[in-house]
């Protein structure tokens, strides 16, 4: 594999790339006159893009399930292009169902995409980041990390796991002067909702399904994914980048509507909670 040794230009490691909002990524940073990785599990739908973009765009097949896979696509990105700069974990599946109604097969898979397949990436493009002394981590989360909300539970669980670990990531990771912002995109017209699995419905819950299925029959807000490529372009090449970014004005005024009622109800239950807190000596060793 040859090495390219122009110096021009950010190189961006995207996971999910083939479609949706990975697809928009990779087309604004070559857009932008950057270099791309882009990592997908099918590459059909990026050979044109490559061969548009020959010296520009390497595209790899990748599963980000497989660890190993994984720190061995970072090695050849690193390879072709000497560097990395931006390293967006953007690859997700969506499974919709109850709780209850889900197998233990079908909850792992959720984990194993959206958290397991971040944490692979994280640590294998971290060596290259910290040797560098610079890079900047984004992870693609969604406005279902905010709350968890009926047949998405086992989605939001996946989004909070990979926050909670990219809180602690960004910390670790700024000494060595790697930066890690958290994206919380709203709705976007990608085939995530067309590719996405649901359980075997029980019928105890077909009432909330019916109030559910009323509720999103009342229209659509979904966006062109560039707008968010648009801002992700913002925040990497911005001065001071956020550790979390709302995408969309639903997800912004969700997040505070939730924000307000979570703060409202500890303030409710203030005295239970100060309560439950004091001091004592350490107890005797048995």
């Amino acid at each position: 594999m040859r090495t390219t040794t122009a110096d021009s230009g950010r190189v961006w490691f995207i996971t999910g790339a083939g479609r949706g909002l990975g697809r928009a990524f990779t087309q604004a940073a070559l857009d932008n006159g950057d270099r791309v990785v882009a990592a997908t599990r099918t590459v059909a739908p990026l050979e044109g893009l490559a061969a548009e973009h020959e010296d520009r765009l390497l595209v790899l097949s990748l599963d980000v399930t497989d660890r190993a896979a994984v720190f061995a696509a970072v090695a050849r990105a690193t390879e072709r292009f000497g560097r990395l700069d931006v390293v967006v974990n953007n690859a997700g599946i969506m499974s919709m169902g109850m709780i209850e109604e889900f197998t233990e097969a079908e909850a792992r898979a959720q984990m194993e995409t959206n958290f397991f397949g971040a944490l692979w990436v994280s640590q294998a493009v971290l060596p290259c980041l910290r040797a560098q002394g610079s890079g900047h981590i984004v992870q693609i989360s969604s406005v279902g990390a905010l709350g968890g909300f009926p047949t998405t539970g086992l989605y939001s669980a996946s989004k909070f796991a990979l926050e909670g670990m990219s809180e602690a990531l960004a910390m670790e990771a700024a000494r060595f002067g790697v930066t890690l912002t958290i994206v919380e995109p709203g709705g976007y017209w990608t085939d995530l909702y067309s590719s996405m699995t649901a359980t075997t419905p029980m019928p105890d819950y077909a009432p909330l399904r019916a109030e559910l299925e009323k509720q999103w029959a009342e229209g659509s807000v979904d966006s062109d994914p560039r707008l968010a490529a648009e801002a992700v372009l913002k925040v990497v090449g911005g001065d001071e980048p956020p550790l979390r970014l709302l995408l969309g004005g639903t997800a912004y005024d969700l997040a505070f509507d939730v924000s307000r009622r979570r703060m409202e109800t500890w303030a409710r239950w203030e005295d239970v909670s100060r309560a439950a807190e004091h001091a004592i000596p350490a107890p005797p060793a048995r």
